[in-house]
């Protein structure tokens, strides 16, 4: 995105840490895009809808040459569903975070709003284009993910490697507090391999989750493939899933490429298996681009009801700015 405005910002920054800030600036970005969503069940019957959102980041070097930046989205999603058979938007404000960057003893981050765990920023690390498999049915299990956490990752200790972790402190919305840790090597050309380990206890001691995801990914040419497999073991009883994913892309040209994947989930003493397959596309230009995805899914959510097998697909067009 180009930046739109630099200002100094000098004595803000110094407001917010306890010793003195240079060079401090503010920059602004934005992106808008239009959405046209539909499918054969349970979809709205007005597909369109809209999302926009500016993104404020400020902040300086310290003296001790640690960086910190304050970033606040300004987020307004005009009605867009997460979900094809959901109406729930976006809130207005979002994703206000402060990140203190030391330098190689790695980057501290404080979600002050919609922070992401470390299980719940890997619950899908594959490269489909524009959508996951999954989408318009029941996602894989998730880590913490909630307001005023702790969010950490050093990618200075070994070449290639990045360790991460994160800290859910117990509150009104966490019940007990959560810490999960994860690790993603790159040190190889094409290939990124990921694992997270963490336990959920938000909801209690009685209902705590275990949840574990690896996943690979290898860039050849054109063509990238990736693997991901999740587990959540919960202590409700029946409660446990196991989550596979897979996919293939290819890029035809700089401006497109196109993936097909294909998401399954397992749930304890059940049946039915919710199974996905996925066909997408992303063509850019400039900064423009325009993404579709189709989906189609089989028992969503372990039902076998005819409402449960459905059709979705979703044409995107955005603009950074």
């Amino acid at each position: 995105m180009n930046k739109l405005k630099k200002i100094g910002l000098t004595a803000l920054a110094a407001s917010l840490v306890s010793t003195s800030v240079f060079a401090g600036t503010m920059d602004v970005t934005g992106s808008a895009a239009l959405y046209f969503t539909g499918g054969d069940k349970n979809a709205l019957g007005n597909g369109w809808s809209m999302n926009d959102s500016i993104t404020f980041s400020g902040g300086g070097e310290m003296d001790n040459g640690w960086n910190v930046t304050a970033t606040f989205l300004l987020d307004n999603s005009d009605g867009r569903a997460t979900d094809p058979g959901s109406t729930t938007a976006s809130q207005i404000f979002d994703n206000r975070s402060i990140a203190i960057d030391m330098a190689e003893a790695g980057t501290l981050e404080f979600w002050g709003q919609a922070g992401d765990s470390v299980i719940s920023a890997t619950d899908d690390k594959l490269p489909n284009m524009y959508e996951e498999a999954w989408y318009g049915g029941d996602g894989p299990g998730q880590g913490a993910t909630t307001s005023n956490m702790f969010y950490y990752s050093n990618a200075a200790i070994v070449d290639g490697l990045n360790i991460m972790a994160s800290y859910t402190p117990s509150g009104t919305a966490e019940v007990l507090s959560s810490t999960e840790f994860g690790v993603a090597y790159t040190g190889v050309d094409g290939l990124t391999v990921g694992y997270a380990t963490g336990t959920d206890g938000g909801a209690g001691a009685a209902s705590e989750i275990d949840n574990r995801t690896a996943y690979v990914t290898y860039a050849f040419n054109s063509i990238t493939l990736g693997y991901q497999t999740n587990s959540s073991d919960s202590k409700v009883a029946n409660a446990d899933e196991d989550y596979t994913g897979m996919v293939i892309t290819y890029t035809v040209t700089d401006e497109l490429a196109v993936s097909y994947g294909t998401a399954e989930i397992d749930y304890e003493n059940s049946a039915f298996d919710q199974e996905s397959t996925s066909v997408g596309a992303s063509y850019t230009m400039g900064s423009m681009t325009l993404s579709g995805v189709y989906n189609t899914h089989d028992n969503i959510s372990n039902s076998s009801l005819a409402s449960a097998d459905r059709k979705v697909y979703e044409l995107g067009l955005s603009f950074a700015f």
